[in-house]
């Protein structure tokens, strides 16, 4: 079976938010959360539950953003 990148869902105090997701990208998220299930053996009772780690995932492997973020940073610490 293939590695999925998002595993098991971490506890976390989470800040609530509101969206509207197209129905095609709701269907997949559903699929996703069966397929975490089915790997990791954790059921997945709101796949909502999903999008942050994924966003989370994106982010920190988003070359560019990474750079921007490294530049606020740096310009920041260098004001400070």
């Amino acid at each position: 079976m293939t590695k999925l990148k998002i595993g098991a869902l971490p506890d976390e105090r989470p800040v609530k938010i509101s969206i509207e997701l197209p129905a095609s990208v709701h269907r997949d998220l559903i699929a996703y959360a069966n397929a975490v299930t089915s790997e990791s053996g954790q059921p997945i009772s709101d796949p909502g539950k999903l999008i942050a780690p994924m966003l989370a995932r994106f982010m920190a492997t988003d070359r560019g953003f990474a750079k921007l973020r490294r530049a606020v940073h740096s310009s920041e610490a260098s004001k400070g």
